[in-house]
């Protein structure tokens, strides 16, 4: 008896848990944000508090180089430049709803001339497409416009080689776990 009971009291409360999670997933709210923008990288920027990973794109790091006409060069330098022009000291906005492991907001991100900044990154040859902007990139690479006009290793493959280079800190499961609780519970 006290077992079919102890039985039906967790099912209740398992049950309450979904309904709560799925309310909460229906009520999932696209991230705004907007200002002035400070420009990390050639594919990340700074909104007030809020780090801002641009969305479907890869841009080479900083400090990395790139090599043309046999000469290395900064390239990662010059895709942080592209996009300080792209912004022209406007605000910018930027809506998402996930975050990257390093706890920046992944976004889609626009300029105050209604520029779409992902897409006009890859187009002027800047960033390569990463699950998005596809036709993009091959413009830009049949154009060789910006990385193209050389030999580059891919952002991903430069960061993979040179762990030391990247100054982000890797947030763990234990704190994505804690951005989704707290999404959860903010439904409250």
């Amino acid at each position: 008896m006290w077992r079919r009971l102890a039985d039906y009291g967790l099912t209740i409360v398992i049950l309450g848990l979904l309904i709560l999670v799925a309310a909460r997933l229906d009520q999932a709210q696209t991230r705004r944000t907007a200002g002035v923008a400070f420009v990390n990288d050639g594919d990340s920027i700074r909104l007030g508090g809020e780090r801002i990973r641009m969305r479907g794109i890869d841009a080479p790091e900083y400090t990395q180089a790139c090599r043309r006409n046999g000469a290395d060069y900064a390239c990662g330098t010059l895709a942080r430049l592209s996009l300080v022009r792209l912004i022209a000291g406007g605000p910018v906005s930027c809506t998402g709803w996930r975050r990257d492991r390093y706890g920046r907001l992944l976004g889609d991100c626009t300029a105050a001339d209604g520029n779409n900044l992902n897409r006009a990154q890859v187009e002027a040859g800047w960033a390569v497409a990463y699950g998005d902007f596809e036709k993009e990139e091959a413009r830009a690479r049949a154009a060789k416009a910006g990385i193209w006009a050389g030999t580059f290793d891919r952002p991903r493959d430069w960061r993979d080689s040179h762990p030391a280079a990247i100054t982000e800190r890797q947030r763990g499961s234990l704190a994505q776990w804690g951005d989704i609780l707290r999404d959860v519970f903010r439904f409250w």
